[in-house]
């Protein structure tokens, strides 16, 4: 299949353009400021990324909100909607998001970002993320689109295609603990690239 993934020079997204690329599809990456082979691409350029979508299966955006202290959500939100307008414009006809853990919920029903305990450096982002996945919900019923939150905690480590999927709880193991490798994470979403199982929800993974 032919990949067009977007902000693959990150944690997640290096590793799913290598994780999809060691089973033989076709990635193309592309980031805000492009080179090493990279197209350069403003997400916020609906008509530039249409026009780089032809010929490609699926688009993966692996766009992470901006962590200077500004404003996270209104960016976020706005990639969001650029990179649906630019699939509805093209022939691509599925959007994976790579999101985040702070909209799961717990098992008393609350979210994970609002525990007393969620670290503050990365609420912005954790609602950012959240608005994110509250945008494609009310807005991208004419998509084909996943969202993939992560566990709580995700780093690199191994790839070991051994975890848990969820839907809106987050995963969490017999210590109560809800963690998963970036490589595994690749795994679970080049798997929903390959065979669709989550069209139009959010789902989760961890280690149970």
């Amino acid at each position: 299949m032919n990949l067009f993934l977007i902000g693959s020079t990150g944690m997640i997204g290096s590793r799913i353009a290598r994780e999809a690329r060691d089973r033989g599809h076709q990635v193309t990456e592309a980031t805000r400021s492009g080179g090493d082979g990279r197209l350069e691409l403003d997400v916020h350029d609906t008509d530039a990324v249409a026009g780089a979508l032809p010929g490609h299966d699926v688009l993966v955006s692996a766009v992470a909100p901006p962590r200077d202290g500004t404003d996270a959500s209104g960016p976020l939100v706005a990639a969001g909607r650029s990179l649906l307008d630019a699939v509805r414009a093209s022939d691509v006809e599925r959007l994976l998001v790579v999101g985040g853990a702070g909209s799961l919920l717990l098992a008393d029903g609350t979210r994970n970002v609002d525990q007393d305990d969620f670290p503050a450096e990365y609420r912005g982002e954790a609602l950012a993320h959240a608005d994110l996945l509250a945008m494609l919900r009310d807005e991208a019923d004419d998509v084909a689109w996943a969202y993939l939150s992560p566990a709580g905690m995700i780093q690199p480590g191994e790839r070991t295609g051994e975890f848990t999927l969820g839907g809106d709880e987050l995963v969490v193991d017999n210590d109560g603990q809800s963690q998963v490798s970036a490589e595994d994470y690749a795994v679970a979403l080049v798997d929903e690239v390959e065979e669709p199982a989550h069209t139009g929800e959010r789902f989760t993974l961890g280690y149970a």
